[in-house]
């Protein structure tokens, strides 16, 4: 690695969403729950998620993500300005992500698990961008693509839903589900930062916390947010694990 590449402070999550706003609606909960148990939580959005229908543009809606971040206490946001309506997994896409992977070097990456049904195509390919980024990041003999940035292995990589979609991602067996009783309120706060979005839609604030109470309930708690391996991990102490010790 090059002498003068400064690395800032390492983040030990980094979630990535297509648009503002994905992240918060699937597991915003979560990430303000991994805060304040404090770790340092990263969003990756690789669009700025315009243009919208009822936003006046880019900066309103970056200012709007800022506000969310703020309420969910992230310590960083990162935009990747790639382009939204017409974001596909390619080569530079998977670049792009794998650069800020190397460079923030988390220890868990959530993002997307499966499409999205009548929503934004962008939620598949972003899914495909975060695969490839995963794997690009600890490749080695292949600096010169990635700013000659050091390799990074990312230790676990979960995928979320959006929190209106069925809890079980059905290509995946395994599943956990957060417990966000302590931390719903934050993820609805953030939700209503997107005024430019869910303004116009009174609905979603009820809607999200009726799913994060039936998604808790499920395991037994108030509210909760599910999420599926990618491959299946191992736990060194059982009890501590499925006692929520």
């Amino acid at each position: 690695m090059p002498a003068s590449i400064d690395l800032p402070e390492p983040l030990d999550v980094i979630a990535v969403g297509a648009h503002p706003d994905d992240v918060e609606i699937a597991c915003g909960g979560t990430l303000a729950k991994l805060v304040d148990q404090g770790y340092r939580v990263g969003i990756v959005d690789l669009t700025d998620g315009e243009p919208t229908p009822n936003s006046p543009g880019p900066a309103a809606r970056w200012k709007e993500a800022l506000a969310a971040a703020d309420a969910l206490g992230i310590h960083e946001r990162i935009q990747l300005n790639l382009t939204n309506r017409r974001l596909f997994d390619g080569f530079d896409q998977r670049v792009a992500l794998a650069c800020e992977l190397r460079r923030w070097r988390p220890r868990l990456v959530i993002g997307f698990g499966e499409k999205t049904p009548m929503a934004s195509p962008d939620h598949w390919q972003a899914m495909q961008i975060t695969d490839g980024a995963i794997f690009y990041s600890r490749l080695t003999k292949w600096d010169e693509y990635f700013a000659h940035l050091p390799v990074h292995t990312v230790s676990r990589h979960l995928y979320f839903r959006l929190a209106l979609e069925p809890d079980a991602i059905p290509s995946h067996s395994h599943h956990v589900v957060v417990d966000i009783s302590d931390t719903i309120d934050r993820k609805i706060a953030a939700i209503e930062c997107y005024q430019s979005q869910f303004g116009h839609k009174p609905s979603i604030v009820p809607r999200v916390r009726a799913a994060a109470i039936v998604t808790g309930a499920s395991a037994g708690v108030d509210a909760g947010e599910s999420f599926a391996a990618a491959k299946p991990f191992a736990v060194n102490d059982l009890m501590a694990t499925v006692m929520g010790l």
